[in-house]
């Protein structure tokens, strides 16, 4: 066993200890998730080779900003010639991690420097950063810090930060600074980065201010760390500007060096793609993208309804009977999806749903007294949520009454808000249903509504509508996950602006010789 091995049984035993100091949810918080021994390796291996293939240049100088009990340098030391390295050092928040780490290291040249890393002032600069920061989530951020961090950025980089944007993206930001000209990095972060809007700043960085080089995107089922629920990839680009023509290489599935499936996209395509995990999923239709038909030209999609507290809006319908919730303060609701099997939601005569499961919502927008003189029972209900504080809520709080609910219509057409992989349509993790019930739908779906033009069509033409549903049930899974956002273990989820984005030309087409009239009309409308 070589004196390497034998340390890097002692960090993981450490790394063991100080883990079990901490509840899941206070490591949730600090974003700490270790980088598993195996794929420190793989990225170090990886960075290296690189370095090597394009001359390094001088001595290697290693910069880790999150570097925790130390498996990056760890993984260095096992792949780079100790006389290769000028410089090592590592930045570390926790004061018990920095503490390890500088123990564990302390005969080997890494400078271990406690504090936190966005807020300290490179003592130098670096040409081989290898780290995985803490995922931590924006709410777990504090609001001062997330607006002194955003104005360091915008003043550093000329970039906007999104609120929504977790530490990670501050980190890989404003470690610009501490990076040497023409060095490497190879960043673990969440995927996340490629789909959301938040993730625009960082796609704007790694095309503006640095050369991207390689993005490899791990499957949404392989997940990396065993301890969070996350999508990984790994970032890898040259503190340079791009060359004209560059192309990165996106590659997905598999191992960093040994992926599933690769590409090569043009520096250029990045700018008119909206998410960055398509790549090497499939082959590229960056070019297509533009004026492309989107489901957004012939709906409005909106979040189905927040209630602000499901489980005291939300009744089975024979248990508002027995409470006396007189019929005109209550409205049809769909059940979640899991409770829907089939995809067209038949109506009863009232506009009830023909569902096995059957539920309505309370709507109410009679002034208290009337409720309690007219409906004594159905106030005694009320009075039972604000002893539990319903009526205080975000949304209730809001509202007046408060237990009335936002006015809006049922959707003809529905999708279901999230899913996974496989499920009842064909392996889609979305569904896509008609619903000829006058039930209203809760937030697990997203309400399609029809705009003005396709409107009117199916005023004049009502039974289009079955075409419609067909069509929008045409809609092929690659477009649908084109546009969603996946996060560990292959969780896929959509909303309003993302649905709205995918492409329908394929749908269009499909109408074939149903109805060339239809097909017509969508391109008219789309135009």
């Amino acid at each position: 066993m070589t004196m390497t091995t034998e340390r890097e049984q002692r960090r993981m035993d450490v790394q063991v200890r100080l883990d079990a100091q901490k509840t899941a949810a206070e490591r949730n918080e600090w974003g700490q998730f270790a980088t598993p021994p195996q794929l420190a390796g793989e990225i170090a291996e990886y960075l290296y080779a690189h370095w090597k293939k394009t001359g390094g240049g001088g001595g290697l100088t290693f910069l880790d900003p999150a570097i925790g009990t130390g498996s990056f340098y760890s993984a260095l030391r096992a792949c780079v010639p100790a006389r290769a390295v000028g410089a090592a050092a590592g930045v570390e928040l926790d004061p018990a991690f920095a503490e390890a780490a500088a123990g564990l290291w302390q005969d080997t040249g890494l400078e271990v420097f406690r504090g936190d890393f966005t807020r300290l002032p490179p003592p130098r600069q670096y040409n081989f950063i290898l780290t995985n920061p803490p995922y931590v989530r924006h709410h777990h951020m504090p609001a001062e810090a997330k607006i002194s961090l955003g104005v360091r950025v915008a003043s550093e980089l000329k970039i906007n930060l999104s609120g929504l944007a977790g530490l990670y993206c501050y980190f890989m930001l404003l470690c610009d600074r501490w990076m040497a000209a023409n060095g490497l990095a190879a960043w673990l972060i969440p995927s996340e980065f490629m789909s959301v809007n938040y993730g625009k700043a960082v796609k704007q960085y790694l095309q503006r201010h640095v050369t991207l080089l390689h993005i490899h995107r791990f499957a949404p089922s392989d997940v990396q760390f065993a301890d969070a629920l996350v999508s990984s990839a790994v970032v890898v680009f040259r503190k340079s500007l791009p060359s004209a023509g560059h192309e990165v290489h996106f590659s997905f599935g598999g191992r960093l060096g040994s992926p599933e499936r690769s590409e090569r996209i043009r520096q250029d395509q990045l700018d008119v793609a909206s998410k960055w995990t398509r790549f090497a999923e499939r082959a590229s239709d960056v070019n297509q993208e533009s004026g492309a038909l989107s489901l957004g030209d012939l709906f409005q999609i909106k979040r189905g309804l927040a209630t602000g507290d499901n489980s005291f809006f939300v009744l089975p319908r024979r248990e508002a009977d027995r409470l006396g919730i007189p019929a005109s303060c209550r409205r049809p609701i769909l059940p979640s999806p899991r409770y829907v099997q089939q995809d067209v939601i038949e109506s009863f005569s009232d506009g009830s749903p023909d569902l096995e499961k059957s539920l309505c919502l309370i709507d109410c927008s009679l002034p208290a007294e009337q409720i309690q003189s007219r409906y004594p029972c159905f106030w005694a209900y009320l009075e039972s949520g604000m002893a539990k504080g319903v009526h205080t809520g975000y949304l209730t709080s809001r509202r007046d009454p408060w237990y009335s609910q936002e006015r809006r219509g049922p959707a003809p057409f529905l999708c279901t808000y999230m899913g996974r992989t496989p499920s009842l349509n064909d392996g889609s993790p979305f569904r896509f249903l008609w619903n000829k019930s006058r039930a209203t739908a809760a937030n697990v779906y997203l309400c399609l509504y029809p705009k003005a033009d396709l409107a009117a069509l199916l005023a004049r033409q009502p039974e289009l509508a079955a075409t419609i549903f067909k069509l929008l049930q045409a809609i092929t899974t690659r477009n649908l996950l084109d546009e969603s956002r996946v996060y560990g273990g292959g969780l896929y989820k959509l909303e309003p602006k993302e649905l709205a984005r995918v492409d329908v030309q394929d749908m269009v087409a499909a109408i074939g010789g149903l109805s060339r009239q239809l097909q017509k009309q969508f391109t008219f409308i789309g135009g």
